[in-house]
Formats: structure tokens, sequence, C-alpha cells
């Protein structure tokens, strides 16, 4: 399987960086081929231009500013999504990425009768996120209803692909993660994506 591999995250030395290193790793162990965007290293540009808002319905949709990471996409058969959840959301820079590489003609197409939109990313077979966030389970689960899983399972994915596999898989408390918790987290990005057929 071709894999997507997405880092959203600033810091070379970051934890983030530490589980997409693990990923590559444990996906090319079990055959996989993995293509890494690393979104901050390649400098993506998250903003939606004008240009491109205002054309969201033109047909064909215009994505030849960001044609070579589309192209990219298209080649995947599966997206693994690595980022820490700020503020219980997406960092910009990956936001910015659903916006402007998640388009008509690319993620969905408009369905000519209006309302309901077309999956597009059909040859993509699973979405999987591997993320990090400051706070406990409880709060973001309990009190915020996880709003990050939300999104990108009965948003992005069910409205992009049929039938995909979605596995998201999170260390919570990070900011009072202990190496050891660190180190447990790993084992368990590696036994998740090893798995992988």
């Amino acid at each position: 399987m071709r894999i997507l591999l997405v880092l959203a995250h600033p810091l070379e030395d970051s934890f983030a960086a530490a589980v997409a290193r693990t990923a590559r790793e444990a996906l090319e162990a079990a055959g996989h081929t993995v293509d890494l965007l690393d979104l901050y290293a390649e400098n993506f540009d998250p903003r939606l231009s004008k240009a491109e808002r205002g054309g969201y319905f033109d047909l064909p949709y215009d994505t030849s500013a960001v044609a070579d990471i589309v192209a990219r996409l298209k080649a995947a058969d599966g997206l693994i999504f690595v980022f820490p959840q700020w503020w219980f959301n997406f960092p910009a820079i990956l936001k910015g990425f659903f916006d402007r590489v998640f388009a008509p003609g690319v993620a969905f197409s408009h369905d000519a009768g209006g309302g309901r939109i077309v999956p597009q990313l059909t040859h993509i077979r699973l979405i999987y996120a591997l993320t990090t966030t400051g706070s406990p389970w409880w709060l973001v689960r309990l009190y915020m209803g996880d709003p990050v899983r939300r999104l990108l399972k009965r948003g992005i994915a069910a409205f992009c692909s049929k039938g995909l596999n979605f596995r998201m898989l999170s260390l919570h408390d990070m900011d009072r993660a202990t190496d050891a918790k660190r180190r447990a987290h790993l084992d368990r990005v590696r036994k998740l994506l090893s798995a992988i057929r």
C-alpha cells in the first residue's frame, strides 16, 4: 500500500516528529511505500487564496497552486495524519491543507442536483490520525465531545470516501507525559501500523 504520511508540527525535535519517524519505520518494515509530507518542512501555505475561494464552484476547480500535493494524494492508497491538537482542533497548517487540497474535483464533487457532495477519494482505503493533546482524555472526550475525531471521521473521511478504515490514536495529557508514557505510545503506534495489510 502507498501511504501519504502528513506531519503537521513546526519543530523537528517534537514528539509528533518522533511519532512520524516511528510510523514511517513501521510502515516500511511492513512492506508499504511511504510518502512523507512534512507541511512545515515543505513550506506549505495554508491560506486559501481569494482566487481559490472565488472559484470553488467552477468546473473544473483550479488546483494548480497545490498540484504537486494533489498528485501525491491521488497516488496514495491510505492517509496517516500526525499532529498535535491545539485548542481542541487541528493546527492551522493542517486545517489549511484540508481547505486547499481536499478541494472540489479532488476529494469530492458537487452533486449536479445541488445539496449533497459526492466522494472522490474512493481509492483511499484508510485514514489514521496519530495525535497528542495537552488535555486529559476525560476533558477531550466528555467535556469537549472529541471534536477532532468527529471532524475527521464524520466530516472529512465520510464525505470524501466510502467504506474506508478510520482509526485515531491519541496520547492525552501530553504536557505531563513521562518518558515511559511516550515510549509506550510509540509502541502502540508501531503495533497499530504494523498490522496494516
